[in-house]
């Protein structure tokens, strides 16, 4: 273990669900790494759409889970718990975590972490962990994504939409996103979009279905479910495969069986942070075999929006509840 840790620290709670005004700071003792656990000192944490939903109380953490909001981080290995690898202690991380991020200390599963080379500085490395590995996850192993197919992501200007079309792109997928706005839409292409379609002013069913000659999609990343399920049936090309990963549009959806047995089409999709740690280990590892080189090297690197301080918090959820945002939104905890 290590020493000279401090006994308290600040987090962002709440105690009682509610808007963006709920979350307030409070002096917490500092956490003792476990078996296979790391303590990171945060220097920086991401802001993600589930943060803002468990604030709302709709989003409870798993059991055993910190109450404090926060899915991922960024800063050094500070403490190490029984049976994680030595080596691991002074090291820069990012990982991805159950909850706890908006702290100064976080625990993490020491297999649930990517290490963070000198070059990529930590407030990049907080924003990675939680889209990277739920696209990785979703686009690539539920949806089964691979070179020469045609994925259509909506919201494409968030964090998991702009991380799904750069991901796609390196490995060879042709892009459509949507977005609302003319200029988020000039946003998705410079990230990589080969179409991006403003919802608000086109119908995306039929733009689709120009782009790929009538053929339609392979994958569909849905971020919205409700009534947009049954429009993305009719996007995805025979074989196809339909993935959804949040429910921001409702969560019940009428579609009709017929299509989905004329298609052959695969409707399935997933929420990541109650999945076991082994799991999330597996997904990890591989993740650092085929997708964590190209963040390394710089070929891909997060859409940065804004960074706010931890006191901020409530502000940054505001701003990721306004819907302005581009990308990534990050809390500096600590100095890098």
């Amino acid at each position: 273990m290590a020493v000279e840790l401090p006994e308290t620290m600040t987090a962002m709670g709440y105690d009682d669900p509610g808007g963006p005004e709920v979350l307030r700071p409070e002096t917490l003792p500092v956490p003792q790494p476990g078996p296979n656990q790391v303590l990171v000192r945060v220097a920086y944490a991401g802001v993600n759409r589930p943060d803002v939903i468990q604030r709302q109380g709709f989003y409870p953490p798993p059991p055993g889970a910190s109450p404090i909001p926060g899915l991922e981080v960024a800063g050094t290995v500070v403490a190490i718990g029984k049976g994680t690898a030595p080596e691991l202690l002074n090291r820069r991380v990012c990982a991805l975590v159950n909850g706890g991020g908006y702290a100064e200390y976080c625990l993490a599963n020491a297999a649930h972490c990517l290490h963070v080379p000198e070059r990529m500085s930590l407030e990049t490395a907080a924003a990675i962990p939680e889209t990277l590995f739920t696209v990785w996850h979703n686009v690539f192993e539920r949806g089964w994504a691979s070179d020469g197919d045609t994925l259509l992501v909506h919201g494409g200007t968030s964090g998991i939409g702009t991380m799904a079309i750069m991901l796609a792109k390196a490995f060879d997928i042709k892009v459509v996103t949507t977005a609302g706005s003319d200029e988020k839409c000039a946003e998705a292409r410079k990230v990589g979009a080969d179409l991006a379609i403003n919802y608000k002013q086109q119908d995306f069913v039929e733009e689709v279905k120009s782009f790929t000659d009538g053929a339609g999609v392979n994958v569909v990343l849905d971020m919205v479910s409700g009534d947009y399920v049954a429009r993305n049936i009719e996007c995805l090309a025979d074989d196809g495969r339909h993935v959804t990963i949040a429910v921001l549009g409702g969560l019940k959806a009428e579609i009709n069986m017929a299509t989905v047995m004329r298609k052959r089409l695969s409707l399935t999709g997933s929420t990541l942070r109650p999945r076991s740690d082994e799991f999330k280990a597996l997904l990890a590892d591989e993740i650092h075999n085929h997708a964590w080189p190209l963040f390394e090297d710089g070929t891909i690197a997060p859409v940065m929006d804004r960074t706010f301080s931890l006191a901020e918090a409530g502000a940054a959820h505001a701003h990721m509840e306004a819907g302005e945002h581009i990308g990534k939104i990050v809390l500096k905890v600590l100095a890098d």
